[in-house]
């Protein structure tokens, strides 16, 4: 029966910690290959299974990564709730930001060299380069539509990151010359607070794009005042609501009985209400701008 091995110190026992301070610590090399600690990278040991969330693995990295090194790119988005750019979502490596000459190479992480201060935050005890500006640092690696998405899911309904307003004075704060800055004043003039899906920002600028500008998550009240709904998109002035439907709202029956009393209580207060999917919004295809143009056409605008 093989010997369980010795106890880790106590400040060894709950986070992952380099081979350096297990030395310090003495541990010997023996120690450091025994099963209850997993090698995430060459010089870091984690006690248990190697991590497999994003804030473990950046805990996991974070023993042998240079002094001043922060996450950033799409890691820094993650950390803080936002999903990567559809473009760069087979990308599972860690983006880190240092400011150092010298780029720390290791397996699974890209270095991304920017020199002088830069915003840091704690997100979970990381060190992560605040995301209004990891945001701008991804303006030459995606187009205009997903830098719009990313912006709108840092400003989301629920526990947003940051503002519009914060976005535009980094986006101003960049120096002269900067690339990607013309693009970046273009996202931050299309971003809107308040949302609750890439897919509202998505349909909302499809909208934008035939000339349709929708409000995004505003409380529709009767003649009297009173709340009757919040749709996802809408149109005041003509009383046409956009509602996106996704999965959830097919195969779960209290969200489906929810949705049909709220169009319901919509159109008795006079509103249209056009449901699209993921498929309307994504394939290309055109007829659901038309029912929307349809919806407005049979409403009176209001003002006239």
């Amino acid at each position: 029966m093989s010997k369980a091995p010795a106890s880790l110190p106590v400040t060894l026992a709950r986070s992952p910690f380099s081979t350096r301070e297990a030395a310090r610590a003495g541990l010997t090399p023996g120690r450091l290959r025994a099963a209850d600690l997993s090698s995430p990278h060459r010089g870091v040991r984690v006690p248990g299974a190697l991590p497999q969330d994003l804030p473990g693995r950046c805990r996991a990295v974070l023993p042998v990564l240079p002094e001043g090194a922060r996450f950033g790119h799409v890691t820094a988005l993650g950390l803080v709730g936002v999903d990567p750019p559809w473009s760069l979502a087979d990308d599972d490596r860690l983006h880190v930001e240092v400011s150092t000459a010298g780029r720390p190479r290791i397996r699974g992480v890209v270095a991304h060299r920017h020199g002088g201060p830069v915003p840091v935050v704690d997100v979970g005890g990381l060190p992560v380069l605040a995301p209004a500006v990891a945001w701008t640092r991804l303006a030459a690696s995606v187009g205009h539509v997903e830098l719009v998405v990313l912006a709108d899911a840092l400003c989301r309904r629920r526990d947003p990151v940051t503002s519009p307003e914060r976005l535009a004075a980094v986006v101003e704060a960049l120096p002269a010359g900067t690339r990607g800055v013309r693009r970046l004043r273009a996202a931050v003039a299309d971003c809107r607070a308040g949302t609750d899906s890439n897919m509202e920002t998505r349909a909302r600028l499809a909208l934008a794009s035939v000339g349709i500008e929708c409000e995004v998550n505003r409380p529709v009240l009767d003649a009297d005042g009173r709340f009757v709904a919040m749709p996802d998109l809408s149109d005041r002035r003509h009383r046409v609501a956009v509602e996106y439907d996704g999965d959830v709202h097919r195969t779960d029956k209290r969200t489906w009985r929810r949705d049909v009393a709220r169009k319901q209580a919509m159109e008795a207060a006079g509103w249209r209400v056009v449901t699209i999917t993921a498929d309307d919004v994504l394939r290309g295809n055109d007829r659901w701008l038309s029912w929307v143009r349809a919806a407005q056409r049979s409403q009176t605008p209001i003002g006239q």
